[in-house]
């Protein structure tokens, strides 16, 4: 280890002996500027200008080639709002990128070496680093206020009278549940109750629950109307993110989040616009969640309202499906309640594990039948 340490020391000093005799070859060939050679910068200079012109052809190039990768066209008021957000943004940025390389490249080009050219000295310009100054703070200031003014809008509360759907983000998929037929209601519900029956911890003691129901597939929304999306995560975080309506809040564990938007443009229209019929919306999850990731998607239609109540019609409220598959979960509805769960589960009769007081609540029931 000591010879390795020592050779390690040589070697250092070697390098370090070659260094100081470059330096000391080079200080000894100085000389005075008026007689140090100048090499020919005419190459150097076109090819600044080469630069900046193929860099700025390649630029234009990338942007129209890839065209077909930026967002879809944005199907909610709020989506075509921050689109022209955007856009404006990205035009005055772009213009004073063009400006200020163009400015960069061109006076390294104007300004090459010559025989005779001697700059001048200039150490300020006070009326000059005012206008410099001034005009972009404005600029971005105004920027700043427009983001802020949508930002504000899109993030306000949403309408007294919009459709309410919470969705649920899990490892991996997504879990959407819908105020009943009945009331139209969206229930209460509490992570602590999260059973294999109970997925989504929905909680039965709010009488508005009992006519909720969920739906793993595809989320239903009426064309038209604001949608309020309640946002949640049930284990590690998610992210719900609809492209055509500009759609995207993280779904975190233990911290509810919520987004609004008002869909105008149906499926059945976008299908047409797109000369596609098979065309749908589509939720992702763009948080990296997981090996499963990529299998969180879930179908958005959006329909008309005849469409939108026709198919709440036709579904089953999630009471009914917990109650068929294990007809003891009625032991966990509050004794108050149980005589209406009931009516969601007619088929379920006592049995000897079941409390006396179920078996009074099917009773009541069947006489209110």
């Amino acid at each position: 280890m000591i010879y390795l340490v020592g050779l390690l020391l040589v070697v250092l000093l070697g390098i370090a002996i070659a260094v100081a005799a470059k330096l000391q070859k080079v200080m000894g060939s100085t000389q005075s500027d008026s007689e140090a050679p100048v090499p020919n910068n005419k190459v150097n200079a076109a090819l600044w200008m080469v630069f900046l012109v193929a860099g700025s052809v390649a630029m234009v190039w990338s942007y129209l080639a890839s065209q077909d990768a930026f967002l879809p066209e944005a199907s909610s008021p709020h989506g075509r709002e921050t689109d022209s957000q955007f856009w404006l943004d990205m035009g005055l940025l772009t213009i004073a990128f063009f400006i200020v390389n163009f400015l960069l490249f061109f006076f390294s080009w104007k300004y090459q070496y010559k025989k005779g050219y001697k700059a001048t000295f200039y150490p300020e310009n006070h009326k000059l680093e005012l206008i410099w100054t001034a005009i972009p703070a404005v600029i971005m200031a105004s920027l700043v206020f427009l983001g802020f003014r949508t930002w504000t809008k899109i993030m306000a509360d949403a309408p007294a009278d919009s459709q309410v759907v919470e969705i649920m983000g899990k490892q991996f998929g997504w879990i959407v549940r819908y105020g009943g037929v009945q009331d139209n209601k969206l229930g209460a519900y509490n992570y602590k109750l999260i059973t294999s029956d109970n997925e989504m911890g929905v909680d039965y003691s709010d009488e508005a629950s009992m006519d909720d129901f969920i739906n793993p597939s595809e989320m239903h929304v009426e064309v038209g109307k604001p949608v309020l999306l309640k946002i949640r995560a049930r284990d590690v975080l998610h992210s719900v993110y609809i492209p055509h309506m500009r759609v995207k809040m993280d779904a975190v564990p233990g911290m509810p989040t919520k987004f609004w938007f008002i869909p105008d443009k149906s499926t059945e229209q976008m299908r047409a616009e797109l000369n596609n019929p098979n065309f749908d919306y589509e939720i992702a999850c763009t948080e990296v969640c997981g090996r499963g990731h990529f299998a969180m998607r879930l179908r958005l239609i959006v329909e008309d309202k005849a469409s939108a109540d026709a198919w709440k019609q036709q579904q089953k409220p999630l009471l009914s499906t917990i109650l068929e598959a294990n007809p003891k979960f009625i032991s966990k509805i509050p004794e108050k309640l149980r005589a209406k769960a009931m009516n969601y589960a007619p088929y379920v009769e006592e049995t000897d594990s079941t409390t006396a007081s179920t078996g009074s609540a099917a009773a009541a029931s069947a006489s209110m039948r």
